[in-house]
């Protein structure tokens, strides 16, 4: 074996079977709860589109109002959903939930939940939205959408500066060594990054801006990479260079490359995230116990007037 296979090696097998079955986990979750949404919205489509007095005479009013037999199960469901949620949080607090699980699990996991409960509640609320559970909703719809950008400036700051600054040292070595790949376009399309002195007098929001142009970027660079050294007719059945190719020394290489690109950018940017997500932390709790707090209320009102 030689020293490009084996400086390799650790790399394709750097994904442990716990993370694996994690993912597969996160893959069947989401795409189970995309179906069922997906298939209640083509159910009560005509439902759904009726105006406030006009669906009290429709066949599916029973099931779907928000207080119907489909309507407050969402919104139980949607309870659940909110429980597990402010999980994550409490973990950082509690010694023994601490100890279970890894970390960044239960993170992806806050973060498919706070993507799947404003839909669920959405559906409950058969998307008419006043008063006091409107407002939780739309408080819960920006911490979603602050949820999400936290989860991305997480995966921005390298864990270990100094295991990411070795890595990136190997990955150097290994791809300076390569003969697949020419280094004018590996450095040309994937290592085009701004120098850190440069990148040191920007503000948060440029910087914020430049991470996420670049990870959209990307793919149609790698894309771009693959057309230009195996040719189109190489990539044609790979939608342009989109997908991986056949070619497994090649697609190592780039898997490789992409890595020591990513790790770079995390690097030259890390005061720039962990400025901005100490921000987004004073943004996004506020927001999070306000809702629980209206969402609190209006549970409590729904059943103080029999609702539920």
């Amino acid at each position: 074996m030689n020293a490009y296979a084996t400086t390799l090696a650790p790399t394709a097998a750097a994904v442990n079977g716990a993370a694996t079955k994690h993912q597969r986990l996160i893959v069947l979750l989401s795409t189970m709860a995309m179906a069922a949404m997906v298939g209640l919205l083509l159910y009560g489509a005509d439902y759904y589109r009726l105006s406030q007095a006009d669906r009290a005479f429709s066949p599916k009013h029973h099931l779907l109002r928000p207080g119907g037999v489909v309507g407050i199960n969402l919104g139980l469901l949607g309870v659940f959903m909110l429980c597990g949620i402010f999980l994550y949080p409490l973990r950082k607090r509690w010694g023994w939930l601490l100890k279970q699980g890894n970390s960044k699990h239960w993170l992806d996991h806050h973060v498919v939940l706070g993507l799947a409960a404003p839909v669920c509640i959405a559906f409950h609320a058969s998307f008419k939205f006043h008063g006091l559970a409107g407002m939780a909703f739309w408080v819960m719809v920006a911490v979603s959408l602050s949820g999400l950008i936290g989860r991305y400036l997480y995966a921005q700051i390298p864990r270990q500066v100094a295991a990411a600054e070795s890595s990136l040292l190997e990955f150097q070595s290994v791809l300076d060594g390569q003969t697949i790949v020419p280094q004018a376009d590996l450095q040309r399309l994937l290592f085009h990054l701004p120098a850190p002195d440069r990148v040191s007098h920007w503000s948060w929001f440029a910087a914020l801006l430049y991470m996420m142009a670049s990870d959209l970027a990307r793919p149609f660079r790698v894309a771009c990479l693959r057309v230009r050294v195996l040719g189109i007719k190489s990539t044609a059945r790979s939608l342009g260079g989109f997908l991986p190719q056949r070619n497994f020394r090649f697609e190592e290489v780039i898997g490789l490359a992409r890595k020591h690109a990513l790790i770079s950018r995390r690097v030259i940017f890390l005061s720039h995230a962990q400025r901005v997500f100490k921000l987004w932390h004073v943004v996004h709790k506020p927001f999070s116990y306000a809702f629980a707090a209206l969402a609190l209320v209006h549970i409590g009102v729904a059943m103080l007037l029999g609702f539920m």
